[in-house]
């Protein structure tokens, strides 16, 4: 177990949102939410299955980031025909240029690729077009611009990797930013991007997650370059948070802790997160600490 794992701290009303039997459409699982700040309340869109298995992005609203209210209905469904035949998933929320971009995958029936969506009210969403047709996910939109163009990071051959843009549609200059570690148990298989990067005056603070074999996901952080975060200042070998409680190693997908959604609340980062692709809950680490740790780690 890593020694920093008591820096990042489960909210004691973990887990705090759970499937509601009322609604078909989420009755079976609520899970990997993304988490905004805007007007002063915390929008979440999350992933909610019903007995289809169907993957829909429902919306709820909180004061507080605890206490939710959701809409009835889902606010994303598949639109896409046969591209989306399983659902619509794992999103995330950038907001930018006076709009919102959502990232989320997109489930056809025996392939998945990533998609990027638009909104101006965080209800209603339009496509803009894929980051690529191929096997990918994990794909987050840094929070501005680099250089000048749209930056993006997303998850190809289990590496994570950062792609380039002018327009959101066309993206170029795709490279590895970082593997796996093969002989680093934790993360030796597979990697993924979780929240949105975090702009610190010592770099992008980057949440992400990994597994080994047996597969059990566990997150860490890294340090990228402000001005070119293709460079990776610091990555620490040891991770900071993995299944411990029960509702996180039980479920319909077990040890699946997997998050979406790290956002600077105060002096903290809370960090959303679901359990076994089952329910949702909270952790928190203070940014200090956080950063501390991706430099020095």
């Amino acid at each position: 177990m890593s020694n920093f794992d008591k820096l990042l701290k489960r909210h004691p009303q973990s887990p705090f949102l759970y499937p509601n039997p009322l609604h078909e459409w989420e009755c079976k699982n609520v899970f990997n939410p993304a988490v905004t700040q805007y007007n002063g309340l915390f929008h979440m869109h999350y992933r909610a299955q019903g007995n289809d298995y169907v993957s829909r992005i429902g919306y709820a609203v909180s004061a507080d980031g605890l206490s939710w209210n959701r809409l009835e209905q889902p606010v994303l469904v598949p639109h896409r025909g046969r591209e989306d035949y399983r659902g619509v998933e794992d999103p995330r929320v950038t907001p930018m240029d006076g709009a919102f971009y959502m990232t989320y995958t997109c489930y056809g029936e025996n392939s998945y690729y990533p998609m990027i969506a638009r909104s101006e009210n965080l209800i209603t969403w339009q496509d803009v077009g894929p980051l690529e047709r191929a096997e990918n996910k994990d794909h987050i939109l840094f929070p501005e611009k680099i250089g000048g163009r749209y930056a993006i990071l997303h998850r190809r051959r289990k590496h994570i990797w950062i792609g380039f843009s002018h327009d959101l549609v066309n993206w170029t200059d795709h490279q590895i930013l970082m593997p796996p570690r093969p002989d680093n148990p934790w993360d030796a298989v597979s990697i993924g991007s979780n929240g949105l990067p975090i702009k610190t005056e010592h770099g992008w603070l980057l949440f992400y997650h990994g597994y080994g074999d047996p597969i059990v996901y566990r997150h860490s952080i890294a340090l990228l370059d402000l001005d070119d975060p293709t460079k990776v200042i610091h990555r620490p070998k040891s991770f900071i948070f993995q299944p411990e409680e029960t509702w996180e190693m039980k479920g319909d997908v077990a040890n699946a802790l997997f998050s979406c959604a790290n956002i600077v609340v105060g002096d903290q980062i809370y960090v959303y997160y679901a359990g076994a692709d089952r329910l949702v809950g909270l952790a928190t680490i203070s940014l200090a600490d956080a950063i501390d740790y991706a430099r020095n780690g």
